[in-house]
């Protein structure tokens, strides 16, 4: 993809990520009361309305406004940095989806003193922790970073593998 249009693409995935994130959490705020659940797939997928005062699964929860506007304002120059530094679109990409989630945790965060989470499933009866929107395209885009890094050093590798064979033969 041209770099043109990569970053359209990318700033088009920040607003429509960014939009969907801020729209459910009013959405859930307004719908359901804090700490309730409204049940979505029978012992397995919840709406749940909870305020997380940490980071990613409630990680220091105690640490202030300032340590994670610090840490998120670090983050997002950084990504940009990475985001200008390269020309590979996928990677590009990849950080818009990490950029929008960080910014929709932190509006939150530094508007409400709080992140709004609300999905919360059981596996195998088991609870997992209760996230967002932003949370999802911050796993999803650090998932598919590390799935193509994954692939191109699995071609490298077989490459050389490649050429010791045919060095070999």
């Amino acid at each position: 993809m041209k770099k043109g249009k990569t970053a359209v693409a990318s700033l088009l995935i920040v607003l429509v990520t960014l939009g969907l994130d801020q729209w459910t959490k009013w959405a859930i705020e307004r719908s359901i009361a804090l700490n309730d659940s409204v049940e979505m797939i029978k012992h397995f997928f919840y709406l749940t309305y909870v305020r997380n005062t940490g980071a990613g699964f409630s990680m220091f929860a105690g640490a202030g406004m300032g340590f994670f506007a610090a840490l998120t304002i670090i983050a997002l120059v950084g990504m940009v940095y990475m985001f200008f530094k390269t020309d590979d679109s996928r990677y590009q990409i990849c950080l818009s989806l990490v950029f929008s989630g960080a910014i929709g945790n932190f509006i939150d965060r530094m508007t409400l003193g709080f992140v709004r989470d609300f999905f919360s499933f059981y596996i195998f009866g088991y609870p997992f922790p209760v996230f967002n929107v932003a949370d999802i395209c911050i796993t999803v885009g650090i998932a598919l970073i590390l799935i193509s890094m994954f692939i191109c050093y699995l071609v490298l590798l077989l490459h050389m593998i490649f050429l010791i064979i045919r060095f070999l033969i």
